[in-house]
Parts: structure tokens; C-alpha cells; sequence
């Protein structure tokens, strides 16, 4: 217990507790008086510090309501913040799917375009390939054109003729003449 100038509170509760020789002599006034004085001095001590501490609880108590009442404002928000991840986290999921769809629907593009493109060229290259050979077709048929004009011209017909009557005149003679020999 808290000493009060060499006397304990005890020793202020039991007044008698001051001895000469073995017999007990009740406290002299002076000495109630000074531990009275001392009591009431406690008291005002004790008394202040319970006004301390009674306002210094209130004041906890208040602050201990403000975080009460913060904490379940922050719990609100951190609540409210979750769904938003769970939602935006569910969100990118989608836009990730989405993504991945459309890299798919984009790359199935790229390769049918390819492939058209591959048509087109073999394509290009057929139609060349057959423009080519009407081409030369076309240029052999110029020529015979040319020649069979050239041949049968009228001023070069009558020639012609007479040319044809002599070459079958001279196959049917070498034909009478195998066929008249004897085998």
C-alpha cells in the first residue's frame, strides 16, 4: 500500500498501532490531525485521478464507439470492395474469353484468307496457263490461217487444181502399175 510520510494506510486504519514497551498508547491528536490531513490529501489525489480516469474512460469509450462505428463503415467498404473484385475479377474472365475467342475467330480468318489467297493464285495461274496455250493455239491457227490463205488464194487455185489432178493421176498409175505386175 502507499506510504503517507512513514505511515501506511494500515497503520492509519488502526490507530493503536503505535507502541512504547509493550503496552499501546492511543494516538496523540497532532498525529490524527497529520494523518487526517494526510487522508484528506490521499482522498483529493484519489479523487482527482478518478476524475482523470472517469474522463479519460469516457473518452475511450468515445473513441472506442468512433472505431466501433469506422470499423463497421471500413467492414462496409472492404465488403463492398470484394464484390467489386469478385465482379471485375468475373468481368476479365469474360474479356479474357472473349479475347481468346476473338485471337481464335481472327487466327480461323487469317487462315482461310491464306487459303483464298492460295485459291486466287493457283487460280492466276491456271487462267495463265490457259491464256498461254490459246495463245500459242491461237498464234498456230494464225499461221496455218496464213498459210492455207496463201495456198488457196483465188489467183493460185486453178494451180492447185491442176497440182491435185496430177498427183492423183500419178498415185492411180502406181496403182495399176503394182496391181499389174505379176507377184
Amino acid at each position: 500500500m502507499e506510504e503517507l510520510s512513514g505511515c501506511s494506510v494500515e497503520e492509519m486504519i488502526n490507530l493503536t498501532t503505535l507502541k512504547e514497551g509493550d503496552l499501546l498508547q492511543p494516538p496523540k491528536v497532532a498525529q490524527l490531525t497529520e494523518i487526517l490531513r494526510k487522508l484528506q490529501k490521499g482522498q483529493a489525489t484519489i479523487k482527482n485521478e478518478y476524475e482523470e480516469l472517469k474522463s479519460a474512460k469516457e473518452a475511450l469509450l468515445k473513441e472506442l464507439e468512433s472505431l466501433h462505428t469506422k470499423a463497421y463503415e471500413l467492414e462496409g467498404l472492404v465488403k463492398d470492395k470484394r464484390e467489386l473484385i469478385t465482379k471485375l475479377q468475373l468481368q476479365c474472365e469474360d474479356s479474357e474469353q472473349e479475347c481468346c475467342r476473338q485471337l481464335k475467330k481472327n487466327k480461323e480468318s487469317k487462315d482461310l484468307l491464306e487459303q483464298r489467297r492460295c485459291e486466287i493464285q493457283e487460280v492466276r495461274l491456271k487462267h495463265r496457263k490457259l491464256r498461254m496455250k490459246f495463245e500459242n493455239q491461237l498464234q498456230q491457227l494464225t499461221e496455218q490461217f496464213k498459210q492455207l490463205h496463201s495456198v488457196f488464194t483465188p489467183e493460185r487455185l486453178p494451180y492447185e487444181l491442176e497440182l491435185a489432178e496430177n498427183t492423183k493421176d500419178q498415185l492411180l498409175s502406181t496403182v495399176k502399175v503394182e496391181s499389174a505386175a505379176p507377184s
